[in-house]
């Protein structure tokens, strides 16, 4: 499964990468299965990242008028209080929210759900500033057109939540 992924994005700089959504108790050979068809590992546990997702910037949002703090300032604070080698990853799921993350200088802006229109314009956006990942809604069909947008990295859950079991068998034939 993987390796087809991986055969669509020939030609750009798209990296496959699986998820953590993997099947418990087996996540160290679905990681494995995943670099055997040519992918690579998103981070391994939680542990590996600070990863800013949708809930958590929907939150602060929320808090507006509470919480004296743009998304810049609270990213930027994070940074200031985190070990200089720790990356930070922030999901976004609207162009509009690009700035405040690019501001606070983050690693990885992974790009939730976008169309292929967004997703070449917020490559575009970014301009290198900051690794660009491509999530959600991610199937065969439409690795191509993804990859083909400029993003670093596509990350599909497919890869380990929605893998069919190969079926061997092995039959005595009494000759």
């Amino acid at each position: 499964m993987t390796s087809a992924y991986v055969a669509e994005t020939k030609g750009t700089k798209a990296r496959i990468v699986d998820t953590r959504k993997t099947t418990p108790g087996l996540r160290l050979f679905e990681r494995y299965a995943v670099r055997c068809g040519g992918g690579h590992n998103h981070r391994f546990s939680l542990s590996d990242a600070v990863m800013a997702k949708d809930n958590h910037l929907a939150i602060l949002a929320q808090s507006g008028a509470s919480n004296s703090r743009t998304l810049t300032e609270t990213l930027l604070a994070a940074r200031e209080a985190l070990p200089h080698t720790t990356h930070i990853e922030v999901e976004v799921d609207h162009l509009d929210q690009l700035e405040s993350v690019l501001a606070a200088g983050v690693d990885t802006i992974l790009l939730d759900n976008f169309s292929l229109a967004d997703l070449r314009a917020a490559v575009e956006l970014i301009a290198g500033r900051a690794f660009v990942e491509a999530s959600g809604g991610v199937t065969l069909e439409r690795i191509r057109g993804i990859a083909s947008t400029g993003v670093d990295i596509i990350s599909a859950g497919a890869l380990t939540h929605s893998v069919r079991a190969l079926d061997l068998g092995l039959d005595i034939n009494p000759a």
